[in-house]
């Protein structure tokens, strides 16, 4: 039985990820009638627990005040939205794409980057994308017959390089994964596009809800690339328009900006590189699917602005670092005594040395939801408190 076509397979780029062509999976599983493989590898990420999982966790704000702000979730959601759109134009495969968008934090931790700076310095190492990479290749249980989701190495390799080639030391879990991912090369169009896509993603529309959190004001993105640009528009358009839709105005404006110069950019270096094959892509050393010079300026300089006014305010820095005692304390609870962990996770912890100890309390700690890591820390406090 063969795999099902995609839809609009005659509109697809030479240069796209093709079903058909796949390096298949790590456990070979009987073919869909009614879906491609990329289409399957998508569909087992929305199902997953810990996708599920991804609507309480923190994307930048920890605990915040309203229903508003963005989780791990709705960002998720909005990089795919994003990302498919720009694989869309570019006929690349759009559920490679997506499932590489959707799954890209699955490993990030409780409380976002604050979570995960505390478990990095609790382990001696940790890092998001090798963790996204241990939840669909180990952590996931769902299947009888393997652990993980059993993806695609067109997917896989898209969340182990998701942030470029691995030139350096290369996570422990990648390293071991017996299939070569060809981690010196550059990946396909397809992750290359999903992982610009979390970047436009992240950086807009954390302008929306640092205005929402009023860190900062909208004269304070006059002078701020992209942003400032997006703002002025909109009030010469509208110089009455009320600051919420202003706001929602300019976001879009500013990914509609920067999605159509990655089209133009990665169109002109398709001709330029004489791409082809999808192979071409990864043995062309630089990436394929990118922002021109001058966009990617001014993003990095929009993102030092919000780094300054919106990731380091002092009101953020307070709840980051609450949440870092949360999860220090949290490891060092669960190391001390395995016990306190439930299920078969207190045996997993006990099956080796303090190093296989650390690697599975960090996997019990990554899972954790925002609100799950709060009580099960009043908890066991508590329960210290008593002793």
């Amino acid at each position: 039985m063969t795999e099902v076509s995609s839809a609009g397979r005659d509109r697809q780029a030479a240069y796209a990820c093709s079903p058909e062509r796949s390096r298949g999976r790590r456990h070979p599983e009987p073919a869909s009638p009614t879906r491609t493989v990329f289409q399957r590898d998508r569909d087992r990420i929305v199902h997953s627990t810990a996708f599920r999982r991804l609507k309480h966790k923190t994307q930048v704000f920890v605990q915040p005040d309203g229903d508003h702000f963005r989780t791990r979730l709705t960002h998720s959601l909005e990089v795919a939205q994003i990302a498919r759109s720009i694989g869309r134009n570019l006929g690349l495969d759009e559920d490679l794409v997506e499932a590489l968008a959707l799954a890209h934090d699955l490993g990030h931790p409780p409380f976002g980057h604050a979570g995960e700076d505390a478990l990095d310095a609790a382990m001696g190492g940790f890092d998001h994308n090798e963790q996204s990479f241990r939840v669909v290749t180990i952590l996931e249980s769902r299947y009888a017959d393997f652990d993980g989701l059993n993806l695609t190495w067109e997917t896989l390799e898209g969340l182990a390089k998701h942030n470029g080639p691995l030139f350096g030391p290369v996570p422990a879990t990648i390293a071991a994964y017996d299939r070569d991912l060809l981690l010196n090369r550059y990946a396909s169009a397809e992750a290359q596009a999903a992982a610009l896509a979390d970047d436009i993603a992240y950086h807009c529309h954390d302008i929306d809800d640092g205005l929402r959190a009023k860190l900062f004001g909208m004269a304070d993105l006059a002078e701020v690339p992209l942003a400032g640009e997006a703002l002025a528009e909109v009030w010469r358009r509208w110089p009455r328009l009320d600051a919420q839709r202003a706001i929602h105005e300019a976001a879009r404006r500013m990914v509609d900006a920067m999605v159509n110069d990655v089209l133009e950019t990665t169109r002109r270096r398709v001709e330029q590189r004489a791409i082809r094959r999808d192979d071409d892509v990864r043995a062309l050393g630089e990436p394929l699917v990118t922002l021109s010079p001058e966009v990617e300026l001014a993003n990095r300089e929009l993102k030092t602005f919000l780094y300054a006014r919106m990731y380091r305010h002092p009101g953020v820095v307070v709840m980051q670092d609450e949440a870092k005692v949360v999860v220090r304390d949290l490891f060092q609870w669960y190391m001390a005594d395995p016990a306190l962990l439930p299920d078969d996770w207190p045996l997993k912890a006990r099956s080796g040395d303090d190093r296989v100890r650390a690697r599975v309390v960090g996997d019990y700690i990554a899972g954790m939801t925002d609100n799950f890591a709060h009580r099960e820390h009043a908890r066991l406090a508590a329960g210290r408190a008593a002793a």
